[in-house]
């Protein structure tokens, strides 16, 4: 789930590498037509839309990946559609993976509070803020919901999705 903004590699990297690991991947943006990423200080390129966040049904997915940048989910946090998305995925017990500043949109749903997670550094005091047992690793696992913290995480990050998807639901309290 992204919008224009997002970090190309955070995009891209996860999105190739769990195609290349036999999973069906889909890109859901606000208003389901390609958005532009953001790369090196500056714009990046284009990434195609599959369907509109709205349009997402939770049942038909293993799991919610959520890149960063500080456009991307600066933007998606203010999306009623986006955060409720959020919040259905983790009561559907479904895996929900953020990196970067995408930890951002967790907060916004209400669904970090109590979990062991971690974040790009600028954001750290949002996340304690809002109850996260912040830790400084480049990747957190806390019951399905999995938190990196930049683009030098990308292969721990994308490899405990991998790993997390294997594992199947994760049955887990509602936010």
């Amino acid at each position: 789930m992204a919008t224009n903004g997002f970090e190309q590699s955070e995009l891209e990297t996860p999105r190739d590498k769990l195609k290349a690991a036999g999973a069906e991947v889909d890109v859901a943006t606000p208003d389901g037509i390609a958005i532009m990423g953001w790369k090196d200080n500056g714009w990046g390129g284009s990434v195609e839309a599959d369907l509109k966040i709205a349009d997402v049904k939770v049942d038909d997915y293993v799991a919610l990946v959520v890149p960063g940048g500080q456009i991307n989910p600066y933007i998606l946090r203010t999306s009623k559609t986006a955060v409720q998305k959020v919040r259905d995925f983790v009561a559907g017990n479904k895996i929900v993976a953020a990196i970067c500043h995408g930890p951002w949109l967790l907060i916004e749903a209400g669904v970090i509070d109590g979990r062991e997670a971690t974040s790009y550094h600028s954001i750290k005091t949002d996340m304690k803020n809002a109850g996260a047992k912040w830790v400084d690793a480049e990747v957190a696992v806390d019951n399905g919901v999995i938190t990196s913290r930049s683009p030098e995480d990308l292969d721990a990050f994308v490899a405990k999705i991998i790993e997390e998807v294997r594992e199947g639901e994760h049955d887990r309290d509602a936010a």
